[in-house]
């Protein structure tokens, strides 16, 4: 058990250890009296009013980039103690994301969601995200970066294929680490203790380092540790099941008195960064980083409304152990006057996770109750024949790795013809094991070698990803730019193994379920058939180790091969940018973006296609009254074509479809008053209108009239794309004065959320409605004193203690007695300090 004392302890040696020694890691707001050169990020601003950015892959002043961008710098992300994807993202308006805890998330821009992505069998992402030059979106969804030391966040909307690629088909969002610096010695240190309303204390302890190793080398390096306190609490119950009579008496009943406990979901991360940069000569440079991560979740994150504020009843345990670690290269250097930049990252990811699956023992109990429940229609027996418990235990192993390699070169900047190109190639694999354990289960009605299992997934899924681009920008006037662009891409994504359940060659009954199609009965033999077709045939061996056999796959020539879907084809980005004056800007863009199809694990379902989605976006960027008060927007109509949309069908598979074609309006803007007499101000905003244009049917129909047999209409026309509120905004405002020797803040922020659906199908009948999340304001205050090289804050988030619904979900496709709301974190009142040296 973690007590928050150890956890307030350790911060409190933090504090000691930095007013004794310089020798600690940190970094803080900059101070108003004393800031290290270069101890800010890289590359440094020119002025308050300049940030530089690199999402063109140049360096370039962000007024004069012609896309809609924000970005977040070292200096914002530290004045709004941003340490994570929820901070950072509530600054982001067109930015809205699915999530069931931290770690497990997918993220969409300007509305492009269909909700239920981010299952391990489920499409690909549509919004890339990366870290520095190299692309961290894993298969089942982005990792959950700690921000530290961080140069900046770009978000930039629309899509970026052009120069990304695949899986950036609405957006990307970049997280920029400061680099090392040559220059001279510095670091910093911050330490930070809370506590939660109706929940636990919390805190975290982040250093940083940088000190050069000679006049061409330099080595930077950054540690953090956070616990966050847990706010759910696991209350005592009980739950009875059928006697398995048509009566459905009561039979067995359960309880969880062993896993009762306050503060049931808290979270320790902890991990670091090294840096190495090395000037080769006057014109090529490498910098080799590695980034690790730890992270530790406990208990489950989405409260239960039908047992009160913030408490769950869950009967089996629920926990998440993910870490991560990225190897990368980047080497930049010149040939004559043109840029050559090689980015390279190898990443390896394990996710180990137990989920309490009880809720989908109750949904079916009740569904059979006129066969006796469970204990009438199943077989829930031990070796013994008795009747046991018929709780499902989700024991789940995912283990990534991916590789990517990027080779491009740029002509000068200066030049008003100028050119990017380059080649890409990307690797992703996907270790999948789902083990659904039930204790006490019969050997011969378990899958075939794994006592115990009812049900198994064990399947390797490799997505590939090639291709070449290019984008030329013309001065035609002085103030009139023209830029095309055009990506070829390739890709080839396959899956093979097994799923199902088990088959008792004594059987029937077969295994548990009693199912006799699904698992081990469709494995395939060396003849092609299949162990339900000929029993008595020789089973192929599985591909994949810890499977009993392999049913997903090609047979070809006595083997089973992985299926594949491949496709290429080109994407583009045109855009045409008038600059009327050094300070007001208009472009427009029409841009396309793509996400790869795949594959479907059911076998009687098609693989999905590709979609794409196409821009139309009219923008701009303006600054006035002398650089002090910044505006910029864009307002854009996105046309999605055949989205793929994930849901869970029957039997709680994962299908994955395309749908009908959607249309998303929307105006995007940002406003910032820069300090004027001490007062600072920022706002952002974006209104979204995203429906689909066709009725979405229960089965495939490409005419989306929904009239072929059994089918109905699950989303009619017009209904609202999932997930992303309509209308999204953040202000902040910050005031500084002098004090003494040093300068105080007071600091408040807005954000507004309006409603949105959690999920697109509204079921077989207008009144079976997907959990629908509600509109919600968060206000945060804090107030601090920086002095010399130190800063203090006393902060409060979320201060008048909201539950922002962030995200619903249910354990299975039948669980609709039972859905949860993932929300924001309740009041929280916290300190910290910070010192840089």
């Amino acid at each position: 058990m973690r007590e928050p004392r150890r956890v307030m302890a350790a911060l409190l040696a933090g504090t000691i250890l930095t007013g004794a020694s310089t020798a600690g890691l940190a970094q803080t707001t900059p101070s108003a009296t004393a800031t290290p050169p270069q101890a800010i990020a890289e590359p440094a601003p020119q002025g308050p009013q300049e940030i530089v950015v690199t999402a063109q892959k140049r360096a370039e002043n962000l007024q004069n980039v012609p896309i809609s961008i924000q970005a977040l710098g070292t200096q914002k992300l530290d004045e709004l103690n941003v340490s994570n994807f929820t901070d950072f993202t509530k600054l982001l308006p067109s930015v809205s994301f699915q999530t069931s805890q931290p770690g497990s998330t997918s993220v969409y821009i300007r509305g492009a969601a269909s909700g239920g992505d981010g299952n391990h069998s489920g499409s690909l992402p549509s919004v890339g995200v990366y870290l520095d030059e190299q692309p961290i979106t894993t298969i089942g969804g982005n990792l959950d970066v700690h921000i530290y030391d961080i140069a900046r966040i770009e978000a930039l909307s629309g899509p970026q294929g052009t120069l990304y690629g695949a899986s950036s088909e609405s957006g990307t969002l970049r997280i920029i680490t400061n680099k090392p610096d040559t220059s001279h010695s510095y670091g910093g240190m911050d330490v930070e203790g809370d506590t939660v309303h109706s929940g636990g204390k919390g805190g975290k302890i982040e250093g940083f380092y940088n000190a050069p190793l000679s006049d061409s080398a330099a080595i930077r390096l950054v540690g953090f540790y956070e616990h966050d306190a847990g706010y759910i609490d696991n209350i005592p119950g009980t739950r009875t099941f059928c006697d398995g009579t048509p009566a459905c008496g009561p039979g067995i009943t359960i309880n969880n008195a062993d896993l009762a406990k306050k503060n049931y979901n808290d979270v320790d991360v902890y991990g670091g960064r090294a840096a190495l940069k090395i000037d080769l000569n006057d014109n090529w440079t490498a910098t080799a980083t590695v980034f690790g991560q730890d992270q530790k979740n406990h208990g489950t994150f989405g409260q239960d409304p039908l047992l009160g504020d913030l408490k769950v009843q869950h009967f089996l345990s629920d926990s998440t152990h993910d870490r991560f670690l990225q190897g990368a290269l980047t080497i930049e250097g010149k040939i004559g006057n043109w840029d050559l930049t090689y980015a390279g990252a190898y990443l390896v990811r394990k996710i180990n996770a137990a989920s309490d699956y009880t809720d989908y023992a109750e949904a079916y109990d009740a569904l059979y109750a006129s066969y006796g429940g469970l204990a009438g229609y199943f077989y829930y027996k031990d070796n013994g024949g008795n009747q046991i418990k018929p709780l499902q235990h989700v024991i789940g192993t995912d283990k990534f790795n991916k590789i990517s390699q990027e080779l491009r070169i740029s002509s000068p900047a200066s030049e008003p013809f100028r050119l990017v190109g380059g080649l890409f190639y990307q690797r992703q694999y996907h270790n999948i094991r789902q083990d659904y354990q039930v204790v006490g289960l019969a050997d011969a009605l378990s899958v075939n070698g794994f006592p115990g299992t009812l049900w198994l997934t064990q399947q390797k899924r490799v997505d590939r990803d090639y291709a070449a681009f290019g984008e030329a920008a013309w001065d035609i006037t002085s103030n009139l730019t023209l830029t095309g662009g055009l990506r070829y891409y390739k890709f080839d994504n396959s899956l093979i193994g097994f799923f199902g359940f088990g088959r008792n060659p004594a059987g029937p009954p077969y295994n548990a379920a009693g199912s006799s199609r699904t698992g081990v009965a469709a494995c395939y033999n060396t003849d092609g058939t299949t162990v339900r077709s000929n029993p008595g045939g020789t089973l192929i061996p599985a591909d994949e180790a810890g499977a009993p056999c392999t049913d997903l796959g090609v047979f070809e020539n006595g083997k089973v091969v992985p299926k594949h879907n491949k496709d290429d084809g080109f994407i583009h980005r045109l855009n045409l940018t008038w600059k009327a004056d050094r300070d007001h800007m208009l472009y427009a863009t029409w841009s396309r973006g793509f996400r790869p199809g795949g594959i479907n694990r059911r076998a009687s379902i098609p693989p999905y296609k590709a979609d794409y989605l196409t821009n139309y976006e009219v923008g701009w960027k303006t600054s006035w009254f002398d650089h002090k008060l910044r505006w910029n927007g864009a307002v854009f109509v996105d046309d999605w074509k055949n989205f793929q949309y994930s849901f869970l069908g029957a039997n709680s598979f994962t299908e994955i479809h395309n749908g009908p074609n959607a249309r998303i309006k929307g105006i995007e803007s940002d406003i910032s008053l820069y300090p004027v007499r001490g007062l600072s101000l920022t706002a952002t905003g974006a209104y979204l209108d995203a429906k689909i244009r066709n009725n979405l049917c229960a089965t495939d129909d490409p005419t989306f009239q929904c009239a072929g047999t059994g089918d109905s209409v699950v989303a009619p026309k017009g209904t609202r794309l999932p997930v992303t509120p309509k209308f999204k905004a953040n202000a902040t405002a910050r005031y500084e004065w002098e004090v003494g020797s040093g300068k105080a803040h007071l600091q408040a922020g807005l954000t507004h959320s309006s409603s949105a659906s959690s999920a697109l199908r509204i079921g077989t009948s207008t009144t079976d409605q997907p959990p629908q999340l509600k509109g919600y304001d968060l206000v945060d205050f804090a107030l601090g004193y920086a002095w010399s090289n130190f800063t203090a804050e006393v902060f409060m988030e979320n201060a008048f203690d909201k539950r922002a619904q962030l995200s619903a979900f249910e354990e299975c496709g039948s669980c609709s007695q039972r859905p949860y709301y993932v929300v924001y974190r309740p009041r929280t009142i916290g300190v910290r300090f910070g010192t840089k040296f």
